[in-house]
């Protein structure tokens, strides 16, 4: 292993030691703070270590891990949030007598699985690292085990977890079947170009089930009917963390994978090209209309978010449906703004929990606003923004993601986005509303709350990044660009280093590809498909046939 190597693992390396730090500190020395402090000082180490990790990307890992700048990007948000949740945790289970040490190690275990996760370019890779956030994650969700509703929310997701897993080893190995190679460049590339038409049916349908598979990760429509149980059950930081990271994770391979090609990569020999994003257009719909609708009669606030999170996820499939390069950029900016919006309002509820009740329903937020005008302020900050509310991150994110899909075309799905968010309106209004009514004998009114300093400065933070990005998004834009640029930029932005060739299948059009050095330009290694490869086609008057379009309708950047 080189010394470039290292530097694009560093971030790994640093979560892995860590973790190790922290569970010897759990054995030996029993103190939360330490813990605390070592997992805290532990993120904030390896969101530091991205920059070293930019300097050698983009780069491939033994063919397990491709770390390039889209993967650097997702990381960041990985770590960031797990900061925040760091702190929100600390003052979570201040209370609570239980163990607190193994909690941070499996923290920082789910974010270490959920790294490997998005930088993963083998199968082996990628079970790996959502395994590791899986297995983390149902015992963080039943950690609070002396709630019954915490050891049903962990079951229910070590169930999903394992019909999660089922489907995509059927999926990998039915892939597997019909290229003869573990590299998930084979599902980038639609696994189409098998020796017999045989092989092309067992490559679509071992796509289609690792795309199940997924869809249970994300919670979308009709892999959704637990989801509102797991958020309930779990201790309010380690919802939020679902929410955020486990989400953001799977949504970053997603579009490694899905954004750059061509939704004609995604059917078999002789299909229309038009079975994916079809597929997609229904379950985003579903997933808006069910979220927003299933939240309207909701009186539990924790339940209320992970309804939004449903309709959140169909709103980010618009923009995956669009495909191209402002569909990349829209995914990132929404994924910053959402992150942000999401653990602002877990971090509240977080906040005003106590080890004997959760502030799980909407009676329990009635009069904050007399008890707490800060965490009121945070709170409805959050909420407006989920809502797409003007001057907020979360309007802003809708306004390009319905950019990305007029630009496609997409008139349905904007049509369905622009009437959810209106539905969606009411119920956030409803918890709003709530912190500002005042009512004798409700269960709020007590004493003034009050929150340590590490908690209100993660707060301000989060509630000054969803400001900041309704209000002025240039920044965040500009640097989204330096990240996604391997994922369809014009040549010149792809990195040191990078070669590039219009390349073409029997019958299909030519596109551009991208390649890290000119030795790897020989496209039947990379993507095992019979594939012609040159430097510049020769002019044509059949545009399909012998001359690249002027836009390519798809672009990959290989490692």
């Amino acid at each position: 292993m080189s010394i470039q190597d290292i530097l694009v693992l560093l971030p790994l390396l640093v979560a892995g030691v860590v973790s190790l730090l922290v569970l010897l500190a759990a054995a030996f020395v029993r103190r939360h703070g330490l813990a605390a402090g070592l997992t805290l000082a532990g993120f904030v180490v390896a969101l530091a270590s991205l920059g070293l990790a930019w300097t050698a990307a983009p780069r491939e890992v033994g063919g397990l891990l491709t770390i390039d700048r889209f993967v650097i990007f997702g990381m960041g948000l990985i770590l960031a949030a797990s900061v925040f949740v760091t702190a929100s945790s600390w003052a979570y289970l201040r209370g609570h007598d239980q163990a607190r040490g193994e909690y941070y190690f499996l923290l920082l275990l789910a974010s270490l699985g959920a790294m490997v996760l998005m930088a993963a370019s083998a199968f082996a890779t990628f079970f790996l690292g959502l395994e590791l956030l899986s297995v983390s994650l149902y015992t963080l969700i039943a950690w609070r085990r002396e709630r019954g509703a915490g050891a049903e929310a962990g079951i229910k997701y070590l169930v999903l977890a394992g019909v999660t897993s089922a489907f995509l080893l059927f999926g990998m190995a039915l892939i597997y079947a019909a290229s003869g190679s573990m590299e998930i460049s084979r599902v980038a590339l639609g696994t189409a170009g098998g020796k017999s038409p045989a092989d092309g049916i067992l490559a679509v349908v071992g796509l289609g089930m690792i795309m199940v598979g997924l869809g249970f990760k994300l919670a979308v429509v009709p892999f959704h009917l637990w989801t509102p149980d797991i958020y309930d059950g779990a201790p309010a930081p380690v919802a939020g963390y679902i929410a955020t990271v486990s989400k953001g994770a799977v949504t970053v391979l997603l579009v490694r994978l899905l954004v750059p090609i061509g939704a004609d990569s995604f059917v078999a020999p002789g299909g229309s090209g038009g079975a994916f994003p079809w597929v997609f257009t229904i379950i985003a719909g579903l997933s808006m209309f069910v979220g927003n609708l299933l939240a309207l009669r909701e009186n539990n606030v924790k339940r209320i978010l992970a309804y939004s999170s449903i309709a959140h996820l169909g709103y980010l499939l618009v923009a995956f449906v669009a495909g191209g390069t402002l569909a990349v950029r829209a995914v990132s900016f929404y994924l910053v703004a959402y992150f942000a919006m999401k653990l602002a309002a877990f971090a509240v509820v977080a906040a005003l929990s106590t080890p004997e009740k959760e502030a799980d329903m909407i009676e329990d937020y009635v009069g904050l606003a007399a008890r707490s005008p800060w965490l009121t302020g945070v709170f409805t900050a959050s909420l407006l923004s989920l809502a797409g509310l003007p001057f907020t991150a979360g309007f802003v994110g809708k306004f390009i993601i319905l950019s990305a899909g007029a630009g496609a075309q997409l008139w349905t799905l904007i049509i369905i986005l622009a009437v959810n968010g209106t539905i969606s309106i009411f119920y956030y209004i409803r918890v709003v509303s709530a912190m500002y009514r005042s009512r004798e004998g409700s269960v709020s009114a007590g004493q003034a709350v009050r929150q340590p300093l590490l908690t209100g400065l993660s707060l301000a933070v989060l509630t000054l990044v969803v400001v900041a990005l309704g209000v002025y998004p240039s920044p965040m834009l500009s640097l989204i660009g330096l990240f996604t640029g391997p994922l369809g930029e014009p040549p010149g932005r792809q990195g040191r280093g990078a070669t590039r060739r219009w390349c073409r299948r029997p019958g299909r059009p030519w596109r551009r590809h991208y390649f890290q050095s000119s030795s790897a330009a020989t496209s039947s290694r990379v993507t095992g498909f019979p594939m012609r490869c040159i430097a510049k086609p020769k002019f044509s008057r059949d545009p399909r046939r012998m001359q690249p379009a002027r836009t390519p309708s798809s672009s990959r950047y290989f490692s």
